[in-house]
Formats: structure tokens, sequence, C-alpha cells
């Protein structure tokens, strides 16, 4: 597959255009960002770890018989995945309060929900990705009604297959955020990434009832090093995904 002209390159990827028209090429990129972008700094070796770790998760959602539009992973930092027309919207599932939604609605950090919360974020970083909510999202013509009505139960299947996958290696998934998109027949599949980017999780391994992240908070608020946390992470997805008959590369 030869990979061919950038067509966007953002926070943490760039994308190019290949040799194949339903194919594109991702590349992973060393850059942490926090804060709408004000914040951002390099960490040698982050983007290869992004990459194995979201096929990884990729790889162990396909057997739990969710698919995405992960083709194959082609390099360090590379891979394949298939072209779609993605929804301007990051869907975000919260299983624990923490983040934005405790600083929102004045939430103490930690509860556990007595069910997920499903919510929906516009892409735009001149508004600073503001949330919305499916009426919103209709009459701004984001996605339709039969749209939402297909989002809606996939986003809580990956939930239940997430928590399903972290809780085998010991990790707490807070929330997350993915992205979903259709292929040129109309499927409807996860795209973009899984990553300690892009989710909050919090070790279960013993250590006296503190909070060990995992995650991308290790830089938002200058708790420590993230690539020691991303390491361990793909070191026991690495496992999980041998213990289940995946193929490691």
């Amino acid at each position: 597959m030869e990979k061919l002209e950038k067509l966007y390159e953002g926070k943490a990827k760039q994308l190019f255009a290949t040799d194949d028209p339903e194919v594109l090429w991702v590349e992973y990129k060393n850059s942490a960002t926090a804060g709408d972008g004000e914040k951002k700094e390099d960490f040698a070796g982050k983007g290869r770890l992004n990459n194995r770790i979201t096929t990884l998760v990729f790889d162990l959602l396909a057997k739990r018989g969710i698919p995405s539009h992960l083709v194959k992973r082609v390099g360090d930092t590379a891979q394949l995945v298939r072209k779609m027309d993605m929804f301007p919207l990051e869907i975000v599932l919260r299983n624990t309060a923490a983040g934005h939604f405790c600083s929102r609605l004045g939430v103490e950090e930690g509860i556990d929900f007595d069910e997920p919360v499903l919510e929906y974020f516009m892409k735009n970083d001149e508004l600073h990705d503001p949330f919305v909510n499916d009426d919103d999202l209709v009459v701004l013509h984001v996605c339709t009604r039969q749209d939402l009505a297909e989002i809606a139960p996939l986003a809580k299947r990956i939930n239940e297959a997430l928590i399903d996958i972290f809780a085998k290696i010991d990790v707490k998934l807070v929330d997350f955020k993915i992205e979903m998109g259709r292929t040129s027949d109309g499927t409807l599949l996860l795209g973009d990434e899984i990553t300690p980017d892009s989710c909050r999780l919090w070790d279960q391994r013993d250590h006296s009832g503190k909070v060990e992240h995992l995650d991308k908070d290790l830089f938002r608020r200058d708790l420590g090093d993230i690539i020691p946390a991303y390491e361990e992470i793909e070191r026991r997805l690495s496992e999980l995904a041998a213990s289940e008959g995946i193929a490691i590369d």
C-alpha cells in the first residue's frame, strides 16, 4: 500500500490518502495536548504506543463482535483504516464522575453512576467542542434521528465491551470519547482511536485506595510522565490479546 498526499493533520494524528480510494493511512504523532491545545508537549514513543494500543483495543473489540475502521497496523506509528464519512461528533460515555462532568455539574470525582451517561460534543475548535443534545444535532444537520438511533446503542455496546476488556487487566474504565462514521456502503463503524489519550483509566491493582492514573490526566494535571503509564496499558493489553488468541506482531 502506497502512502500519498496528506489530507488532514490534527493534534495527535496525520491522515494520508493511499493508492486504494477506500483505504487511508493514519500516522500517529508524539504530541500531547490539553486545554483546547493551549498546553502541548512531545513525548518520544507516544505515537508508537497509541498506534499499538488502538490496534490491540480494536482487535479485542472485533473479537467481541464490534468491528471498527481498522484494516491493519503497518508500522510503528502507522495503520491502514477504511475510509469513512465521519460524523463531526465526539461521543462520550461516562461510568464514573470525573473531569468535565464534575466541573460542569459540581459533582465529586470518583462517584460511580447507576448507569452509563452518554453525551455528545460537536467537533468545533472555535466553539471549544460544545456540549449538544439530540435535537441540536438534528436541527444543525450533524446527523439524523436514524443516525442517533444507531449511534447510541453502538456506543453503549462499545462501553460494555471496553469495561470487560479493561477489567480483565485490572483497570477501571472511568470514561472515554470515540468517533464514528459511515463507509461507502452506509455501514456505521467505530473510527478514530481508543487510547489513554481518549480514555480515563484508573489502575485497580493495590495502591492503598489512591487513584493511579494510566491516562492523559497525568499530563493534563501535571501528575507525572505519561509514557510509563501508556507502556503499562500496552503491556497488559498485549498479554490479554495473547491469552484470547489474537496474533501479536
